[in-house]
């Protein structure tokens, strides 16, 4: 899958191009990313790099397992870590300590993001789903933001998995993919890429190269 950068969300704006049209963009502080752990094949059955984003200043926040793991790669203590698969020729050229810059990507390169959307709460079937909701006339009383029948009678007698119902909406790992980067900063780790991801500002992203799309 090859590696990745972590980052956070800073919020959207916007930029002017070169022929006068506006763009879109989500500014994204990635970097820099700190390899806190290399799993080879032969120890643990796979090729991977743990990385580490956003040091944490205090600490009284880390625990003490998590001290001595950060302790062995010499490196500070990270809020947000995740792994990559790698493979075998990445793996000799990284060790742990070594640091993931933004300046692995460029202009017009496509990247797949994932984050944790918004967490919105209980919602109806309306809002969670887009229902249309019951006729508001014709003797229609008290059910007009309802989600209608769930199941059946006798065959096969039970609700379907998978049904739409209501239920908590959002805060799930959602990953939208193509993105067109705009703009590296390398200067201030900052990278911009064109639309929207998910997630609140300050949120953890995981940013990958396109897996559909190349340059």
């Amino acid at each position: 899958m090859g590696i990745g950068l972590l980052g956070k969300k800073i919020g959207m704006s916007q930029i002017f191009l070169e022929d006068g049209s506006v763009v879109p963009v989500t500014v994204i502080k990635a970097g820099p990313c700190v390899v806190i752990q290399k799993k080879t094949e032969d120890k643990e059955g796979y090729n991977a790099l743990q990385v580490g984003f956003d040091e944490i200043t205090k600490a009284k926040l880390v625990k003490k397992p998590l001290k001595g793991h950060f302790g062995k790669a010499n490196v500070s203590p990270m809020a947000f870590i995740r792994e990559f698969r790698i493979n075998a020729e990445e793996s000799e050229t990284t060790n742990p300590g070594s640091q993931i810059m933004p300046d692995m990507l460029e202009k017009g390169q496509y990247v797949d993001i994932t984050g944790t959307s918004k967490g919105k709460g209980f919602a109806g079937v309306m809002k969670r789903h887009g229902f249309a909701g019951a006729p508001a006339s014709h003797g229609t009383h008290e059910y007009f933001r309802h989600g209608g029948s769930i199941g059946q009678n006798m065959t096969p007698g039970r609700t379907m998995r998978g049904m739409k119902m209501p239920g908590h909406m959002g805060n799930r790992r959602v990953t939208v993919q193509n993105l067109k980067v705009v703009e590296v900063r390398s200067d201030t780790n900052v990278i911009m890429v064109e639309g929207a991801i998910p997630g609140p500002t300050n949120g953890y992203v995981i940013i990958k190269k396109a897996v559909k799309k190349s340059k």
